[in-house]
C-alpha cells in the first residue's frame, strides 16, 4: 500500500538531520540496509500510532543564496516539497526568527501542502517556552516545541503530522489500474521509453498532473488495459556534483516507487550496471515491489550468441540481493521488444498478488524439511510446524516454529526456493515472518 511522504525542511543547521536520525534510527523505525542501497540514508520507513509513512531528509534551504552548494540544497528541498504529502518545517529557537525562515515559509505557503512547524532545540520549556511564540509570526500554524537532541516533544510533533494524512492515498488505492514506475539514473532513457510506448499504442493520452507531486502520470492503454506510468525523468541537471545529483535522483525514486505496483529499473546497456543502479533497485526491493530490469539502448551493443546470457549474469551479480527480478533487453529508440514490457508487467503483477493455499504450502514445507533438516544449535533443533500466506504485494508468509533464535537466513532462502520452484513468483520478492508457537515439545 502506498505510504504518505513526509519531508523535513528548513535552513541549514537547525537540526533537520538530528531529527531525521532520531525518528528513523532509534525511536520509531527499524531501518534495514539492503546491500547496494545508499549508505547515506536520506529516507526511512517510519510508523507512528499504526500509521506508516516515508520520511525524507533534505538539504538546508537558503532562499536567496548564490553559493553553489546551498543553491543545490535548495533545489533538492524543492523536489522534496513538491513530492511530499506533509512537510515538517524546522526552525531554531536559539537563533530566533530570522529573515530566511520567513522566505522558506513563503515557499511552503505557495506549495499549498500541509505544514507542521517544529521549533527545535527547546531543551527546557521553562527557559525557551516564551521564545516559541515568536514563530507564530510565520503565519503557518501553531509551533510545536521539540528538542531532537534530547528527544522532547517528538510524540506531539508526530501526532500533528499524522493528522494531515488524507484519504487521497486511500482513493489512489481504490484506483485499481496498474501503476508502473519508470526509475533509473539520469539520461538512461526513461522518458524515451514512455514516449515509445505512447507512440506504439496510438492512444489518446491525458497527462494527469499529480496533485501532491511534481511527477506527471501518463495513462497508456494497451490491449484494452489502462496502465498509469509514473515518470521520474525531468531531473533538473544544474548540479555537476555527483553526490547531490544522486540525492535528487533518490528522492524522486522513493516517491515514485511508493506509489507503484511494478517498478521498471532502467539501465544503460552501453554503460553497464553501476552502483547507483543498485541503489535505485534496492529502493524498490526494500519496499517489496514487483521489479523488471530494463536494459535500454540494446541496439547499440555488438552482439554474439551469448551476449544476453553474459550481460544478464553480470547484472545479477551486482543486483544479487534480488535474484527474482525479470529482465527485458530493449531499445526505446528503435522500439525493439517494447511490447514485451507490457507482457512482463502483467506477469509480475499477477505474481505480486498470487495466493497459495495453506494446504499446498504445508505440503511443500514438509517435503523441504524431509529433504534437508532445519538448523540446530547445541542439540536443539528448529521445528517448523505450519506455514500460511497472510498478505500479497509482496506475497508474505508466516511460519510457526518453536524458537526464533534457531532460524537462519540460508534455511529461509531454501524454503523460499522450494516455493518458487512450485509457483515461480517471477519478478516479486517474497517476505517470510516467524512466529513462535508455545506449548509444543521442543
Amino acid at each position: 500500500m502506498s505510504k504518505p511522504i513526509v519531508a523535513i525542511v528548513g535552513r541549514p543547521n537547525v537540526g533537520k538531520s538530528t531529527l531525521f536520525n532520531v525518528l528513523a534510527g532509534d525511536t520509531i523505525s527499524i531501518v534495514k540496509d539492503t546491500p547496494g542501497v545508499t549508505r547515506d540514508r536520506i529516507y526511512a520507513d517510519c510508523n507512528w500510532l499504526d500509521r506508516n509513512f516515508t520520511l525524507i531528509d533534505t538539504g538546508g534551504i537558503e532562499p536567496d543564496t548564490k553559493d553553489i552548494i546551498l543553491s543545490q540544497m535548495r533545489e533538492q528541498a524543492e523536489i522534496a516539497i513538491a513530492t511530499a504529502d506533509v512537510i515538517v518545517f524546522i526552525v531554531d529557537v536559539r537563533q530566533g526568527l530570522v529573515d530566511s525562515d520567513s522566505k522558506v515559509a513563503d515557499m511552503l505557503r505557495k506549495s499549498k501542502k500541509p505544514v507542521v512547524l517544529a521549533v527545535n532545540k527547546v531543551d527546557s520549556f521553562e527557559k525557551f517556552g516564551n521564545d516559541v511564540f515568536e514563530f507564530y509570526n510565520l503565519g503557518i500554524g501553531e509551533p510545536v516545541p521539540v528538542s531532537a537532541a534530547s528527544r522532547l516533544g517528538l510524540g506531539e510533533l508526530l501526532d500533528e503530522v499524522i493528522k494531515h494524512f488524507t484519504t487521497e492515498k486511500e482513493e489512489e488505492e481504490d484506483d485499481d489500474r496498474p501503476r508502473i514506475a519508470i526509475v533509473g539514473k539520469p539520461n538512461v532513457g526513461k522518458s524515451s521509453i514512455i514516449n515509445q510506448l505512447l507512440g506504439e499504442n496510438r492512444v489518446i493520452v491525458s497527462d494527469i498532473a499529480g496533485t501532491t507531486r511534481d511527477a506527471v502520470d501518463t495513462e497508456i492503454v494497451h490491449d484494452g488495459t489502462e496502465y498509469v506510468f509514473i515518470d521520474t525523468a525531468g531531473l533538473r541537471r544544474k548540479s555537476k556534483i555527483k553526490e547531490e545529483l544522486e540525492r535528487y535522483s533518490i528522492i524522486r525514486t522513493v516517491t515514485a516507487v511508493e506509489r507503484a505496483d511494478v517498478v521498471v529499473v532502467v539501465i544503460d546497456a552501453e554503460e553497464g550496471v553501476t552502483e547507483q543502479d543498485a541503489k535505485i533497485a534496492g529502493i524498490a526491493h526494500d519496499r517489496g515491489k514487483g521489479i523488471i530490469v530494463a536494459v535500454n539502448k540494446w541496439d547499440a551493443i555488438e552482439k554474439h550468441d551469448k551476449t544476453i546470457y553474459e550481460y544478464t549474469n553480470k547484472i545479477k551479480n551486482t543486483l544479487s540481493f534480488m535474484p527474482y527480478a525479470e529482465f527485458a533487453f530493449i531499445s526505446a529508440k528503435t522500439g525493439q521488444r517494447m511490447n514485451k514490457l507490457f507482457e512482463m508487467i502483467d506477469i509480475v503483477r499477477e505474481n505480486q498478488t498470487l495466493r497459495v493455499s495453506t494446504g499446498v504450502l504445508n505440503e511443500i514445507m514438509s517435503e523441504a524439511v524431509a529433504l534437508q533438516q532445519p538448523p540446530s544449535d547445541k542439540g536443539k533443533h528448529l521445528r517448523l510446524y505450519y506455514i500460511t500466506q497472510v498478505a500479497v504485494k509482496p506475497p508474505t508468509f508466516v511460519i510457526f516454529i518453536n524458537d526464533k533464535e534457531l532460524t537462519h537466513f540460508s534455511y529461509t532462502r531454501y524454503i523460499e526456493n522450494k516455493i518458487r520452484d512450485a509457483f515461480g513468483f517471477k519478478g516479486t520478492s517474497l517476505k517470510f515472518l516467524y512466529r513462535e508457537r508455545s506449548g509444543k515439545d521442543q
